[in-house]
């Protein structure tokens, strides 16, 4: 599959965008480590200096219908949910789970999707500690890499006792990012996204995200002028954006789309903090 590019010059060229600074990874020579949480004394959070950048981000709303997760590495759809209240885990995995494991297959025409975790994002009560909630991440990364694709996969199937796990492995399969605003329509740190035909592999350099129990492995992004960013604004709670954070396919189709928060200057000074939800999924296209 050809690196289809999103739009032509001339019609790209009369999207409306802010500019917005954007944080990148400022190439080092040891390997990256972030922490989760509070490191021991004497330990830093993270090891990696940022630098930032000012940059474009475009208005995605006008060319929502040219997107898709296999060229761009991200799309805009429409979803409702019945869930009431999103700081509820329990009811998050009882209802929100399935209604976006039949979403994923509906949109992506999946085989099996098994949706594995769920972050809540509210500055405000990360703030207090409460809720479980997250504060918004501004940092330009992606949450899988060509390596953690699988062995995340594989951990998560063991996991649930799913049979047959290396023959699954064996096929296509995908990690998607569901993300959607659950209160207010965003204005403040909505999330943008990078087109994926604009990253380079020399981009992404991989480094470790450490949690209490278990160490993962993310992709941070160090700045390319090549790179293309779209944001929707004023995302609501009936839409939801995907976002592709892994592709087993290595054939020219979106692998990693990087993403992050930023400071929107058109946000009012008094509008409430962002409040959002994210799904980590795992796709298994058909044999």
């Amino acid at each position: 599959m050809s690196r289809t590019p999103i739009l032509e010059r001339p019609i790209f060229d009369e999207l409306q965008y802010v500019e917005a600074e954007l944080y990148y990874l400022i190439p080092m020579a040891e390997r990256p480590v972030n922490y989760t949480y509070e490191p021991p004394a004497g330990i830093p959070r993270h090891n990696g200096t940022y630098e930032t950048r000012r940059l474009p981000i475009y208005n995605a709303r006008a060319i929502a219908q040219d997107l898709s997760l296999d060229r761009q590495g991200f799309s805009l759809v429409s979803h409702s949910s019945s869930v009431r209240d999103f700081y509820d885990s329990e009811e998050v995995r009882r209802v929100y789970y399935p209604e976006a494991e039949k979403l994923l297959a509906e949109v992506t025409g999946a085989v099996k999707v098994v949706v594995f975790d769920h972050n809540v994002r509210n500055l405000e009560r990360s703030q207090r500690g409460e809720s479980n909630a997250k504060e918004p991440v501004k940092r330009v990364h992606n949450d899988f890499t060509a390596k953690s694709g699988y062995s995340r996969a594989r951990a998560e199937l063991e996991a649930r006792g799913i049979e047959d796990i290396e023959a699954l492995l064996q096929h296509r399969f995908a990690v998607v990012n569901v993300w959607r605003p659950i209160a207010t329509p965003v204005q403040t740190s909505p999330l943008a996204v990078c087109d994926a035909t604009s990253i380079a592999p020399i981009d992404l350099v991989a480094g470790n995200l450490v949690y209490r129990d278990r160490v993962g492995e993310t992709y941070a992004i160090t700045y390319n002028p090549t790179h293309r960013w779209f944001y929707f604004p004023q995302l609501r709670s009936d839409e939801a954006i995907l976002i592709k954070c892994f592709d087993s396919a290595e054939d020219g189709r979106a692998r990693f789309a990087a993403h992050t928060a930023f400071d929107d200057p058109t946000s009012p000074a008094n509008a409430p903090a962002r409040e959002s939800i994210e799904l980590r999924t795992l796709v298994f296209y058909p044999a």
